[in-house]
């Protein structure tokens, strides 16, 4: 009797195990970012959610309080991978952002296909972006356009570390003017979709050969979220 109900026991655990595996994991095909309030009801309500669209004729000055203060500059050792849904990379030591005196730490930076938030409706070739968080856990990204043009050795660098460690500085990775920027209230661009996210986008775009769009293009060439609304959010520029 004991045996049989240890074999049960086991049974159910496995068929447990089953199910779970087997359950839907949002994506950007099939459980694609239509799906996404199926696994976080602030993807489908959020009221500031993005990406978004900038229309230059409507954004307003940025207010001093909103601004941005790099200091990205560190050499250190990143872990590359591809986590399913873009290449990720994290540094062991990466650099911070100042945002109305309070730091927010690097985390990790990531790319997109296609690039998520549009200006006047265009599409740039690629985007990354820069994920931080401050100590009590709020979230800011700096966002970096990418167009067909020049070859980007820092690229290749990422490229050719999918899987592996390199050696990266976070601030080579930024335009040479990162006093012009974009700045919004907006969210995670994939589930849970979290708002409350300050945004910072780059004016500057940087290069990428044609041959580098291919390659991030064979891991993903639409792992990007369509604008949303901005819901009577105003953009800022600077």
């Amino acid at each position: 009797m004991f045996l049989m109900i240890k074999i049960t026991l086991a049974l159910l655990a496995s068929a447990t195990m089953m199910f779970a595996n087997s359950k839907a994991h949002w994506d950007y095909d099939k459980h694609g970012p239509a799906h996404w309030g199926e696994f976080s009801s602030t993807c489908k309500i959020g009221k500031s959610q993005s990406p978004i669209n900038v229309k230059t004729v409507d954004t307003v000055n940025l207010n001093s309080a909103n601004r941005l203060i790099l200091d990205e500059d560190r050499n250190t050792i990143a872990k590359v991978i591809d986590n399913g849904h873009s290449i990720k990379v994290t540094p062991e030591g990466g650099g911070k952002i100042i945002l109305n005196g309070v730091e927010y730490k690097l985390l990790q930076f990531h790319f997109h296909g296609l690039n998520e938030n549009t200006v006047n409706g265009v599409h740039y070739d690629l985007e990354m972006h820069m994920v931080h968080q401050n100590a009590d856990g709020k979230l800011a990204v700096v966002s970096v356009l990418y167009l067909e043009g020049e070859n980007n050795p820092l690229l290749d660098n990422i490229l050719g570390g999918v899987g592996r460690d390199i050696r990266v500085n976070p601030n080579d990775l930024l335009p040479d003017n990162t006093k012009r920027y974009y700045h919004w209230k907006g969210s995670l661009t994939t589930p849970p979709c979290s708002e409350d996210v300050e945004w910072y986008m780059m004016k500057e775009a940087q290069s990428a050969s044609t041959d580098q769009i291919e390659a991030f293009r064979k891991y993903y060439d639409d792992n990007y979220r369509p604008t949303q609304p901005l819901n009577g959010r105003k953009i800022e520029v600077r």
